[in-house]
């Protein structure tokens, strides 16, 4: 059986964010789907473990940020790899609340969606919440983050929790020796360098600077394994 089949289904990339009590949370997410038209309902998947399924349960609200292309990797990192439960996610995060008073990201988002928890369903490590739209806003024009231009453009990192986690193949490049992140998995490929942070194609991991750190988490360079 080859799982890589399941790479070629579409995914977008979001951040679903909810409330318990005047507390926030939310997470990088990546299966939200709409449900049907009349009511417009969505639905989202989240992994029991997360601190984000607890808050959901807990408001049965939800919100949903589209992550326009542009997103930089430190805002996926800071919702995708970082727990709730030992930070605050949205400290420093340029953010509005809806009238339920659930945060949905800006800046580099194109839209938001707000719903109402109708049903959840037991999926083993995740939980399915569907939710019936309360609001929605276009916030700017522009090209939503796939999941695909996530891991083949900005070759980010998958965590574990997520659903469409695989483990690696062990594949190896033909090229210069390629890195990875120890605490979340992110990839430092010299041909590609990372753009974002000012390190230019063809940069090998050698010679980057002594302060460069993990575009996605932030750890420094001796967090890093060559790969294979």
């Amino acid at each position: 059986m080859n799982l890589k089949a399941l790479h070629k289904i579409s995914y977008g990339l979001y951040v679903v964010a909810s409330r318990k009590g005047e507390r926030f949370n939310g997470q990088i997410a990546n299966t939200v789907f709409q449900i049907s038209g009349d009511p417009p309902t969505v639905a989202v998947s989240i992994n029991k473990q997360n601190l984000t399924n607890e808050f959901i349960k807990d408001s049965k609200v939800f919100v949903v940020s589209v992550l326009a292309r542009e997103a930089p990797l430190s805002l996926i990192g800071q919702f995708g790899f970082k727990s709730g439960r030992e930070t605050d996610k949205f400290a420093g995060m340029e953010y509005g609340t809806t009238l339920s008073g659930v945060p949905y990201l800006t800046g580099p988002v194109l839209a938001y969606l707000e719903a109402r928890v109708v049903e959840e369903v037991d999926a083993g490590t995740h939980t399915i919440f569907i939710g019936e739209i309360t609001g929605a806003e276009v916030l700017k024009e522009g090209t939503p983050m796939t999941y695909a231009y996530y891991q083949q453009i900005k070759r980010g990192s998958v965590p574990k929790t997520a659903p469409a986690f695989t483990p690696k193949t062990g594949e190896r490049g033909l090229q210069m020796d390629k890195y990875v992140c120890n605490v979340c998995g992110y990839v430092y490929d010299p041909a590609a360098g990372d753009p974002e942070g000012g390190v230019p194609p063809g940069t090998p991991f050698e010679k980057l600077a002594d302060e460069w750190v993990c575009p996605v988490c932030g750890v420094g360079k001796d967090e890093f394994t060559k790969e294979g």
